[in-house]
């Protein structure tokens, strides 16, 4: 069962997403919220986040998009814009998803499914276009043993701290490794700085 989140204060939208996606067996909606930072307030409420760009500038919604990226979520935004430039500032903010005002439900749910399979999905508006490839999604955990590593703490360490095994740890190092290109704890210690990981808390 893939999990979703909505940020969008429009309830009739709200309900109308609830109808497309609700209705499939693989698919649920576990969070109805106003805006990102109500969603910032939570933790692990889903897997993919939803993001209603209505009347946000270009700036603002590639800003919220980076939020969520941030926080570990794969996100997919519907926007009234079907500009390429619109599209490619949300890309390189982080999301796997772009869909336009003229997005259907089918194609709503094809492009979530492609999105928590791992791949990205952008619309029908934007084929043809060469558009960047998104910024890796880091997980939670994954951003909690980020943390750990640029602190300096080894692996049994990490392991101990999250109480996890450290075949765990070394699974999420590799993992973390794969999506980044970064080989050496230096290296995953400049990733942890460039998302911003390094002002967060791992979770109790």
């Amino acid at each position: 069962m893939t999990s979703l989140a909505v940020v969008c204060d429009w309830p009739l939208l709200r309900s109308g997403l609830a109808q497309a996606i609700n209705t499939q067996p693989d698919l649920e909606i576990t969070a109805f919220v106003k805006s990102v930072d109500d969603l910032s307030h939570q933790e692990n409420v889903a897997d993919i986040a939803i993001l209603i760009n209505l009347q946000m500038s270009d700036q603002a919604a590639s800003g919220q998009v980076a939020r969520l990226h941030r926080q570990g979520y794969a996100v997919i935004v519907l926007s009234i814009s079907e500009t390429q430039s619109d599209a490619v500032l949300c890309i390189q903010a982080g999301t796997r998803g772009y869909l336009s005002r003229h997005t259907d439900d089918t194609e709503l749910v094809t492009a979530v499914r492609a999105v928590a399979a791992g791949s990205s999905y952008f619309g029908a508006s934007l084929a043809g276009h060469s558009l960047p490839a998104p910024p890796p999604r880091i997980t939670l955990r994954e951003r909690q043993i980020l943390q750990l590593v640029a602190g300096g703490a080894t692996d049994r360490e990490i392991a101990a701290e999250l109480n996890i095994t450290e075949n765990t740890v070394h699974t999420h190092l590799e993992r973390l490794r794969r999506k980044s290109g970064s080989r050496r704890r230096a290296d995953l210690t400049r990733l942890a700085l460039k998302y911003g990981v390094l002002g967060d808390r791992p979770a109790e």
